[in-house]
């Protein structure tokens, strides 16, 4: 069957915009809007930029901005974004085509960016209504993904333009610094501290196997794939950098939800990795190593990182809430799954350790 396309919703009050204002910069910058503003619906999708589909007649684009609120210093970089894409898609042309950026916040109240939108299936938690994926098929589909990670870790950066784009060596003990750093800034009561895990990383950190682009959110609901389940489109690269690849390998498989996995893990999913046919962790690693040629070494360290990032990055939306800063009620409850995190770190850890 032909993919649905990604579906959208009304845009919520907090993140809603003037169509017309977006319209009227836009005239001029991209061709043949005609002279209506468009009809805005928002993608429901993500927790970080906020995405819309602007409707014009005969032509759809997507418009990427910040959350409102309160934002660290170096988050929600619409630049950076847009310059990363614009500089990828020649020699890596599964990213979007963008169009214009407006860093002018009389617009908007805030900078953001506009490009053309890749149609096809994105998956997200279940398979839509009618869709089905045969176990082989699953599997064929698991390998396209780590074919195509394994393609954008082999990117050259100079050509691209993009080898100014992260600080180079050093890459592990940054993000093991970093990241505990901004769990201290977004922790609150109800959470435990993860000392042990944020000590045991200090600790136990491996050295870098080498430096390349890392996409850092990579994932299949941040893939758009075409009607023989190829993948067309990797999205959102607002934290796409030059880093350690088996970070980012730890960082996608801590979302990467399997069928065997305990009930809370479970609640977490948000991509249907528990369907027969599915690589497991274990076999997704396995063709990484086997497609990159790298040496995986022991994986406890990049798993823990993973899932302790995403700890955080759960940590500091819920804290967003936690400080008023969003009514979002999908925020709510994340403060349960950073306990959750934190235990299922410390288990991998005493295991590692046995």
């Amino acid at each position: 069957m032909t993919p649905a396309p990604d579906k959208t919703v009304e845009v919520r009050g907090e993140d809603s915009f003037d169509p017309a204002a977006v319209h009227a910069w836009l005239t001029g910058r991209v061709p043949g809007l005609g002279d209506a503003p468009p009809e805005v619906r928002q993608f429901p999708g993500g927790a970080s930029n906020l995405t819309y589909l602007l409707g014009y007649p005969g032509r759809e684009l997507i418009l990427r901005r910040p959350p409102a609120g309160p934002k660290a210093a170096s988050a929600h970089d619409m630049r950076r974004e847009f310059r990363v894409q614009r500089a990828l898609r020649p020699v890596f042309p599964y990213v979007p085509e963008v169009l214009a950026f407006c860093d002018d916040e009389t617009v908007l109240g805030g900078a953001f960016y506009v490009m053309e939108r890749l149609e096809g299936l994105i998956l997200r938690g279940d398979l839509p209504a009618g869709f089905e994926l045969s176990p082989d098929q699953a599997s064929e589909l698991c390998g396209k993904v780590v074919d195509r990670l394994v393609e954008l870790h082999a990117v050259d950066v100079a050509a691209a333009g993009l080898a100014d784009l992260g600080k180079g060596a050093g890459y592990v003990e940054r993000q093991v610094r970093g990241w505990s750093e901004r769990f201290r800034k977004a922790r609150t009561e109800n959470v435990p501290d993860c000392t042990e895990v944020m000590a045991w990383l200090a600790d136990n950190q491996p050295d870098e196997v080498k430096i390349c682009l890392i996409h850092n959110d990579y994932r299949l609901d941040n893939l758009v794939l075409d009607d023989d389940l190829g993948i067309i489109g990797v999205l959102d690269w607002e934290m796409a950098t030059l880093g350690d690849p088996l970070m980012e390998l730890g960082s996608t498989l801590a979302y990467w939800v399997q069928d065997d996995d305990d009930d809370v893990m479970k609640l977490s999913r948000r991509q249907p990795t528990h369907v027969p046919g599915m690589y497991t962790r274990e076999e997704f690693v396995r063709r990484y190593a086997e497609r990159s040629g790298l040496g995986i070494g022991d994986w406890t360290f990049y798993e823990v990182y993973g899932l302790f990032r995403l700890a955080v990055v759960i940590q500091q939306l819920y804290y967003r809430f936690h400080n008023g800063q969003t009514n979002n009620p999908a925020f709510k409850d994340l403060w349960q799954f950073v306990g959750y995190l934190d235990g299922r770190c410390r288990r991998i850890i005493a295991k590692g350790d046995a």
